[in-house]
């Protein structure tokens, strides 16, 4: 196992396909090498979870609502008494807004992609074609060694005949 890696390889695969599935030792490590390598060549990183997306092309793409936890307080007046909503911008498309002026683009890598149904994965397969300087980095599950292939590849085998 080597311990220094350029990472040029997974750059050129990620420029290539858009949009990557990997697996990682569990033990960790890998991750914030290849994020500081991505970094290094002009990339700008957003490290976010699978866990509590929801709807991942509102979350990514659209203005969405969320419902903050509501800790025992009640809303008053005529509403739903869990809390109010409060609207977010789209992660994407603010993140776009404030790269730098030099920036290759945004790299979001996604932990805990096991849990995202094929629906899901297909969305972000393509959002890389919806705007090219948005790359794709999804952790599938864990493996002895740091491996990736194309997203589209890590999709089950009934679901690639669309």
């Amino acid at each position: 196992m080597p311990l220094f890696t350029t990472g040029s390889k997974l750059i050129r695969d990620l420029e290539k396909y858009g949009a990557l599935g990997v697996y990682a030792p569990l033990e960790g490590g890998f991750e914030g090498r290849y994020r500081r390598r991505l970094r290094a060549t002009g990339y700008t990183t957003l490290n976010i979870t699978a866990r509590g997306l929801g709807d991942v092309s509102a979350y990514l793409t659209g203005v969405h609502g969320v419902r903050p936890p509501h800790l025992g307080k009640k809303s008053v007046g005529q509403g739903a008494a869990v809390g109010y909503v409060y609207y977010l911008p789209p992660i994407v498309g603010y993140n776009l807004e404030q790269l730098p002026p030099k920036s290759k683009g945004l790299v979001l890598w996604i932990i805990e992609g096991h849990i995202l149904s094929n629906q899901e994965i297909e969305f972000l397969v393509n959002l890389p074609s919806l705007d090219p300087r948005v790359k794709i980095v999804l952790e599938r599950g864990g493996e002895r060694y740091f491996r990736w292939q194309p997203l589209r590849d890590t999709l089950a085998p009934s679901y690639q005949a669309v």
